[in-house]
């Protein structure tokens, strides 16, 4: 068993979170650097400190799951929720339950609450935002953004959903009373249930095929029937009726209970 093998079953033994199933070489370089960044020779010495210091544990932790974010990413996919997948569903329920599954700081989840609030009133939106890393979901929780995250969020909705304190920009507390942070373990832990749309977006590229097969499933089967499942920019499913998917739109899938 390499170090590096030995390390990561060190990490899983402590934290639950198991790195085999990311993609080892991008992964292994990535913790090399913040090692060496340390200052630490070898991956035992590392974890031997890590394991000693909750400071450099939550350090790793971050490196480790990927939080880049901001509102209203990718905004051409957003708009096919707003003009298609939301009327679609208005007309079918009074009630919508989303999941922000790798929700990192909240911009995915408010931006969700946002655009559903066009079609639901708040009270009848439940969105639940889950991530692995605490310390994204403390900075979620509170709400407050700089102005980067929010470029491309339209001066309308920035003035009716934010307060501006300073440089920075807080989330309406109604507009929080509509999410539920959660920490949630994508590869270990249970998953929702009769969920009408899942979000998950550029995380799964960071996995091998191996753990994308199951998650894919999972998210089949946390769906509602004719539910909808909304991926990132590089991470288009081929052959989505292996996992009970349909292409809906671009990036957009369809359960298909038939399949």
């Amino acid at each position: 068993m390499s170090e590096y093998q030995a390390f990561i079953g060190q990490i899983y033994k402590k934290t639950g979170l198991d790195l085999s199933l990311y993609k080892e070489v991008q992964m292994k370089r990535r913790l090399t650097s913040l090692r060496d960044k340390r200052g630490y020779e070898s991956f035992q010495d590392y974890f031997k400190a890590i394991n000693a210091d909750q400071q450099l544990l939550q350090e790793f932790l971050d490196k480790v799951t990927i939080n880049v974010s901001e509102f209203y990413r990718n905004p051409t996919r957003w708009k096919v929720l707003e003009d298609t997948i939301f009327p679609s569903f208005k007309k079918q329920m009074k009630k919508i339950k989303i999941w922000s599954a790798a929700c990192s700081t909240g911009e995915e989840p408010y931006t969700l609450a946002i655009i559903a609030n066009q079609f639901w009133d708040l009270k009848d939106i439940e969105i639940i935002a889950t991530d692995i890393d605490p310390n994204v979901l403390a900075r979620a929780k509170q709400g407050i953004y700089n102005e980067r995250a929010l470029q491309e969020v339209p001066i309308a909705i920035k003035d009716k959903y934010f307060h501006q304190e300073g440089a920075t920009f807080k989330v309406n507390e109604r507009l929080k009373k509509a999410i539920s942070f959660k920490k949630h373990n994508l590869l270990a832990d249970k998953y929702p249930a009769d969920v009408n749309l899942i979000v998950c977006r550029n995380v799964l590229i960071y996995f091998t095929e191996e753990a994308k097969t199951k998650i894919y499933h999972n998210f089949n089967e946390a769906l509602d029937d004719d539910g909808i499942f909304f991926v990132g920019s590089t991470e288009q499913i081929f052959s989505p009726e292996k996992y009970g998917f349909e292409v809906l739109d671009t990036f957009f899938y369809r359960k298909n209970y038939n399949t």
